[in-house]
């Protein structure tokens, strides 16, 4: 009946509860299909306790009201922490009914708390089952609390997640929506890329295929095509895909200049923009005329590309005479594009061949760039400074360029990029270089070799004024009637303020010139300002060179003139000797390479041996010798000066000075032969600089004076010879 008490005893896992909840019956009922209900309400714990004999079917046993103890200090304590707990709890789960519900219970009540928490569902009965055991206020409070606190690390843990995928969602959301605008915008503007991309590909794809390129090209293009399509827009493979895609079909693999055929016109375009330089001037007419006769003959149709009429020409010579403007005025003579690919200092191969795709920032090599910039498949491609190129663990620059420079194979150059044959036969390369000491051996196979070999004082007094002085002008805001040059200043400035093969710091002395030319005139003086001779001090400082008196350096015995080859041209070299007491022996001094001191102990060796001819006392000859090379600084190397330091040890020890306008170079053996050597063009300009007017050559050596201009074998008196005999004949005072 209503008002009865129960004590409720759960049964967990076979057992039942130590401790059971005593209930008030607050009503009772029936309820649809005559089940008995009963409504009953908490009112405390009671601890169960033996099982005794009862007046009803059923299991009976006593129980003990348990009375609440009141709350102790700790407990309070854990009871407010138990509360912000559940708290955070709900607030996580948003339920603001049970929120209200912690409210109305009383803050001094902390077991009325705990109890509360026995109604949440997301309990399980063993754990509803401890808590009803749990006697104590805070032992309650304490195992509550714990549950609470796992509870929420949980789910704090499961929201943090769920933000965490929802932003990620929300940021793909965000990045395919901007992805959908702007391929709209794209589409208005024409400017669909990535909607048309593989189409774009495709089409231009057809279009070398229907032009006749290369079945291999076509099928490379269309399997990486391939690979294009099928890959996603945020795989970062495709943008080197796409990367690759560009590069190849960048290429002019279709485009082709027509040569300029009339060898009149091609003469007149090179004598235009150069002075002198016939050699090189007749190689290129010469060139131009195999080309013209194989056209009209039709032989270029009959042949393969392996026998086209390459032509790698290297042109070698000093700095400034004009070998890298040489190869812009073949380029406009043939009627081609020029490019020009700087190699000087290039340590790494793939910067010829270009790198493997697998390298991250993988591109294409410079000859590859080269074309592409060029925009044809027949440029002229000048190679500026092949001598200069290094070689370290990244490879041999000068290796890769092997493939290129040779006719029979760069027909099928392949570069590690590309990875597709590319006809390399039609390209004109010329190569430039100071020097070819630094050339490999293989590569300098593969070379025409043309010498320039620098200019006369007269041949720059003409490139001054048709070329250097217009430009100058021009460069300088200046107009060709306001300034003019005489020239007598031409010739001072050539003499006193160069010293050099070729014309660049003649340019720099003309622009030095031109500019307080322009002070003047835009200070308002009248026009033309006229440079002369007398002006020179005043334009450019005092002069930096003298006509030296070669006589005063050779007035002494032991000093000889010889003639030398560098980078810079040729130049004149002194050879000093002298002899000194203690052992008997040679010391070479002037940063002389081994074949240079070998010469020197050639050069005594022999005077030793033929002391009677000349003749030389045996005691003079039993001393210390000191062969130097002044201008110790500057490296010296190779046989050419063998002559000037036996000349030099011959007039040390018979006291005959060396005539003072006699230079010589030539190669000398312990049998006193006389061997010829190369530079001889360079190192009698030379000699015509420095005021000589004699020079004696290796007999071996005469058809090179052929090289020699007119008004310099006009000028010098040349003495060819076998032996060293006639060599100190010649040379040595009387």
């Amino acid at each position: 009946d209503a008002g009865g008490q129960l004590v409720l005893i759960p049964k967990v896992d076979g057992r039942f509860a130590r401790v059971g909840a005593l209930a008030q019956v607050e009503s009772t009922g029936v309820l649809a299909g005559g089940a008995q209900a009963l409504v009953v309400r908490a009112t405390g714990r009671a601890r169960i306790g033996t099982g005794v004999v009862g007046t009803g079917p059923g299991l009976w046993v006593t129980a003990e009201r348990v009375d609440e103890a009141p709350a102790t200090e700790e407990a309070k304590a854990l009871g407010a922490e138990l509360r912000a707990t559940l708290k955070a709890l709900f607030e996580h789960l948003g339920d603001r009914q049970v929120q209200g519900i912690l409210r109305s219970v009383d803050p001094d009540d902390p077991g009325g708390l705990a109890d509360l928490v026995g109604w949440w569902p997301e309990l399980a009965t063993e754990q509803k089952v401890e808590l009803l055991e749990a006697v104590a206020v805070t032992e309650r409070v304490q195992l509550v609390l714990d549950w609470a606190k796992e509870a929420l690390a949980e789910r704090e843990l499961v929201d943090k997640i769920s933000h965490d995928v929802r932003d990620g969602l929300d940021q793909q959301q965000r990045e395919h929506l901007l992805r959908l605008q702007m391929d709209a915008i794209r589409k208005e503007l024409g400017e669909d890329e990535d909607g048309e991309s593989a189409e774009d590909y495709r089409t231009r794809i057809d279009a070398l295929e229907a032009a006749g390129v290369a079945e291999d090209v076509v099928r490379a293009l269309r399997k990486e095509l391939g690979r294009f399509e099928r890959m996603p827009e945020q795989n970062m493979e495709r943008g080197w895909i796409a990367g690759w895609l560009d590069t190849v079909l960048g290429l002019p693999w279709t485009e082709r200049t027509d040569d300029e055929l009339d060898v009149e016109m091609a003469r007149a375009t090179l004598d235009a923009d150069h002075t002198g330089l016939d050699e090189v001037k007749e190689r290129i007419v010469e060139l131009l005329a195999v080309r013209k006769l194989r056209a009209e003959r039709g032989l270029d149709e009959e042949g393969t590309a392996r026998r086209k009429p390459g032509a790698i020409i290297a042109l070698v010579g000093p700095p400034g005479v004009g070998k890298t403007s040489l190869g812009e005025s073949v380029a406009s003579a043939l009627g081609r594009r020029f490019v020009r690919v700087a190699l000087g200092g290039v340590r790494d191969e793939a910067e010829i061949r270009g790198h493997r795709r697998t390298y991250v920032g993988a591109q294409s090599g410079r000859i590859v760039k080269a074309i592409t910039e060029a925009g044809t498949m027949n440029p002229v491609v000048l190679l500026d400074e092949v001598d200069k190129l290094g070689s370290d663990f990244r490879g041999d620059p000068s290796a890769a360029l092997l493939e290129v420079l040779d006719p029979a194979q760069n027909h099928t150059f392949r570069d590690h990029y590309l990875e597709v044959d590319l006809d390399l036969s039609d390209v004109l390369f010329i190569a430039t270089a100071n020097v070819l000491e630094t050339v490999p051996g293989a590569l300098l196979d593969r070379l025409e070799i043309i010498r320039l070999d620098g200019y006369t004082e007269d041949e720059k007094v003409t490139i001054a004024r048709h070329h250097l002085f217009p430009r100058q002008v021009r460069s300088n805001g200046l107009h060709t009637e306001e300034a003019e040059v005489t020239d007598a200043a031409l010739h001072g400035i050539v003499a006193g303020y160069t010293h050099e093969a070729g014309v660049r710091e003649l340019e720099r002395q003309l622009g030095k010139a031109l500019r307080k030319v322009a002070v003047r005139v835009a200070g308002g003086a009248p026009t033309p300002v006229v440079v002369d001779d007398a002006d020179l001090t005043d334009l450019l400082g005092r002069p930096r060179y003298h006509a030296e008196d070669l006589t005063d350096r050779v007035s002494v015995p032991g000093v000889a003139t010889g003639l030398a080859v560098t980078g810079a041209g040729g130049d004149v070299l002194f050879v000093e000797a002298t002899a000194m007491d203690g052992e008997v022996g040679l010391q070479v001094t002037g940063q002389l390479g081994d074949v240079m001191k070998e010469s020197a102990q050639i050069a005594l060796s022999w005077v030793r041996s033929h002391r009677e001819e000349i003749p030389v006392d045996a005691d003079a000859l039993a001393r210390r010798f000191h062969v130097h090379f002044p201008a110790g600084a500057v490296p010296k190397d190779g046989p050419s000066a063998g002559i000037a330091m036996t000349t030099a040890l011959v007039s040390l020890l018979t006291g005959r000075a060396v005539r003072g306008e006699v230079g010589m170079t030539g190669e000398v053996t312990l049998s006193g032969r006389v061997l010829p050597i190369g530079g001889v063009k360079q190192k009698v300009l030379a000699a015509h600089r420095a005021g000589l007017t004699e020079v004696i050559l290796p007999a071996r050596n005469g058809p090179d004076l052929d090289d020699l201009p007119d008004e310099v074998r006009a000028a010098m008196t040349v003495h060819l010879v076998d032996d060293v005999a006639q060599v100190l004949g010649l040379a040595l005072a009387a």
